[in-house]
């Protein structure tokens, strides 16, 4: 059975570029074993927002292992669902800069241009998300 999970979570330390370069890398790494995709996304190096697709067991652990991560704070749920079938499967952790998005793509669901995924439903994250997929704003992780 698959499923999708997005969560959001605000960054504990600082977040570098060697720091999101080595979440992708390990990421990608595991991803492909276990049969997950999906994207990250960065918001002003503080806030991370992540959708995971794959089988139950493998995103449900996942999901316990982001819990236990101190590199995470306030760990929020905001979607997971039964699927069909993936919206992101072309990459095993695509990522994107929410930091560098048109602000015009962003307003469209939010109500500043700076996205808060904590303020948003997740069907609105996620609805931003399959427009980055449209705009090719997801980059790497294929």
């Amino acid at each position: 059975m698959l499923v999708r999970l997005l969560y959001a979570s605000r960054a504990q330390g600082t977040v570098t570029d060697d720091v999101i370069a080595g979440i992708l890398t390990q990421s990608r790494r595991n991803n492909a074993e276990l049969g997950i995709t999906g994207v990250l996304c960065v918001c002003r190096r503080e806030v991370f927002m992540q959708v995971l697709e794959g089988g139950r067991e493998e995103v449900n652990r996942l999901y316990a292992t982001v819990l236990r991560d101190e590199r995470h704070g306030d760990v929020t749920l905001l979607d997971y669902a039964e699927i069909t079938e993936r919206r992101f499967s072309g990459w095993r952790m695509g990522r994107v800069d929410l930091d560098r998005v048109n602000a015009a793509i962003v307003l469209k669901y939010s109500e500043h241009p700076r996205l808060d995924p904590f303020r948003v439903p997740g069907r609105v994250a996620l609805a931003l998300l399959e427009e980055l997929v449209s705009t090719a704003s997801i980059v790497g992780g294929t």
